[in-house]
């Protein structure tokens, strides 16, 4: 693409306003910075798109948001009238413009005679997940960036069965896109006019108790809570994002009394003014809540991410200061947990089983197996999980009882089809209420399980490459890892790699090859002679490699040596 005649092409537009005009003619003078918002379109994959806010073909704006929209509807439309009138869910995030572009997505669906459901304001992820199943719509679309920086913002697609768009719709509406013009070939009608006619019909509150019924059914053991219900204290913090109303009332019906909720982050705000990173995965963004759980005291700290679909925890420690605890070991704690609850409770299910991605803990398989549980693997993302979820359920093969990723995404029950922290946040905290119930905090717990099912660790390394020549940088290691792959990473043998892109598996001793199950994505998996397992592959919704060390030793020492050995073969990727 001619990144300058796109440029052009968008200034001579009578689609702009003034101000997006202005904008663009301030980078008149930089051509790099032109050509890096209009060297090409944001990519429409499976997680739909995801960039800065700025006006241009490669960034997050009205106009790719209707662009996108028009070839979504074209999808849809190919359903046909069925199609049309079950329509789409729509919801989004607290992040500026997220109201804007969801009323411009549902302006260009009303426009082709596809029925609407918008919420009023703005929700949790997975209750749009959840409104899609349960309004039986077509699709649905989420406007939200998850846990990125401020300045971004994305589009999610969502199919009948509420998990995100399966590759081949993603693949449809991809080439629609190549065939559509941005500004020529979409169709929208005025919001209210959309609304007067029937076209678009807002959910609130009653949608809210739908969800919030399945949530609380998700409870095993309420009495427990109720005896610690005096002394037990948590911290919970939205970080200025969507869980600020759902989970305070999911954790207040579920018996807690001392929940004290961060006052500055349960404010909406785009711009995440007391956060660096609105994040659970970066314990810097804590420090409010840490602050409020020591003078308070409380010995467990909940965060979710702005869309409220991950979250993440603290707990307290011995000395008095707390402690992270990471999305690999907070999965393990509540599939440990959740097993026995249900025993307990007489819900355990007949051949239950746990999901999980390839790069999440293989602890997690060892709680399963050693408590009778089925264990499967599934390409990073949720959606990919849920495919698995159906396909077992629907062949009797077995019942999934929780599935989960590393990147602290968690998914319960059968009323949604991606992460969960709504329904996480109420596990956790029965969980934790249950352990202090025994005497433990979560610290203590976790410490008992590795006792019981030996040590493991894991982390998880970032190799950020933003820009143009970043993607030409990602694209470059994936390359030469995949035709030059080493056969030693940090002194210790390579025994075994396989290529998740066409499922092949290379024995590096004798060459012999074979095929595994997965294929069809870009990861790179390189099983060690120690048992050690380092998979790479790109991240799909941000511009960095990612490189996963899963280890074990045979105490908590000797697990994070390993950890720290396969790290310095990491560090040598980044020169």
């Amino acid at each position: 693409m001619d990144f300058m005649k796109e440029y052009e092409k968008w200034l001579a537009s009578p689609a702009l306003s003034d101000a997006e005009r202005a904008e663009l003619e301030a980078i008149r003078s930089d051509p790099k910075e032109i050509e890096s918002r209009f060297y090409g379109p944001l990519e429409f994959g499976t997680a739909g798109l995801r960039g800065t806010m700025y006006t241009g073909l490669h960034n997050m704006n009205i106009h790719v948001i209707r662009w996108a929209t028009q070839g979504f509807a074209d999808v849809i439309t190919a359903e046909g009238e069925e199609g049309k009138r079950r329509g789409v869910a729509i919801c989004m995030d607290c992040r500026n413009h997220s109201m804007e572009f969801a009323r411009a997505a549902a302006e260009v669906c009303a426009a082709n005679g596809i029925h609407v459901r918008i919420f009023e304001s703005l929700r949790p992820t997975p209750e749009l997940s959840f409104a899609v199943r349960e309004y039986h719509c077509q699709a649905g679309i989420n406007v939200t960036a998850s846990h990125n920086p401020k300045e971004y913002n994305g589009y999610k697609v969502y199919w009948e069965d509420g998990a995100q768009l399966p590759p081949h719709h993603a693949d449809a509406i991809a080439r629609r896109l190549g065939e559509i013009d941005i500004f020529r070939d979409i169709k929208t009608m005025p919001y209210d006019e959309a609304v007067s006619k029937g076209l678009i019909e807002i959910l609130g509150e009653e949608t809210d108790e739908k969800f919030l019924s399945h949530v609380m059914a998700q409870v095993n053991d309420r009495e427990t809570v109720a005896k610690v219900a005096d002394t037990f204290k948590l911290v919970y913090t939205p970080f200025h994002g969507t869980g600020h109303k759902l989970i305070p009332e999911a954790l207040r019906r579920l018996g807690i009394r001392h929940l004290i909720c961060v006052p500055e982050q349960m404010v909406i705000d785009g711009d995440f003014p007391t956060v660096v990173s609105p994040n659970p995965e970066n314990p810097e963004g804590f420090a409010l809540a840490v602050e409020l759980a020591k003078k308070e005291g409380a010995d467990f700290i909940l965060g979710s991410d702005p869309d409220a679909d991950r979250v993440g925890i603290m707990v307290k420690t011995k000395s008095g200061e707390f402690k992270v605890i990471s999305g690999n070991q907070t999965g393990v704690l509540m599939l440990d947990y959740l097993i026995g609850a249900m025993k307990r409770a007489g819900k355990l299910p007949e051949k239950p089983v746990m999901l999980k991605t390839i790069v999440t803990t293989e602890m997690a398989r060892k709680v399963a197996e050693v408590n009778g549980l089925q264990s499967f693997d599934t390409f990073t993302g949720f959606k990919f999980l849920a495919e698995k979820k159906d396909k077992l359920e629907s062949t009797g093969e077995g019942k999934v009882i929780f599935s989960y990723e590393e990147s602290y995404g968690y998914m319960f029950g059968d009323y949604v089809r991606d992460k969960d922290a709504v329904t996480a946040s109420l596990m956790l905290t029965e969980m934790a209420a249950w352990y202090a119930a025994q005497g433990m905090t979560l610290a203590d717990a976790l410490d008992a399980l590795f006792e019981k099912y030996g040590y493991y660790a894991e982390k998880t390394c970032n190799l950020v490459m933003p820009g143009l020549d970043g993607l030409k940088d990602m694209a470059s290691l994936m390359k030469s890892l995949r035709e030059n792959p080493p056969a030693e990473l940090s002194g210790v043998k390579v025994a075994a790699w396989k290529d998740y892109q066409d499922g092949s598996v290379v024995d590096s001793a004798t060459g012999a090859r074979s095929q595994m199950e997965l294929k069809g994505s870009n990861v790179l998996r390189f099983e060690m002679a120690d048992g050690t397992s380092v998979i790479v592959r790109p991240s799909g919704t941000e511009p960095k490699i990612k490189v996963y060390i899963l280890t074990q030793g045979k105490d908590a020492a000797d697990a994070q040596a390993n950890v720290a050995k396969y790290s310095k073969w990491v560090d040598t990727l980044k020169k």
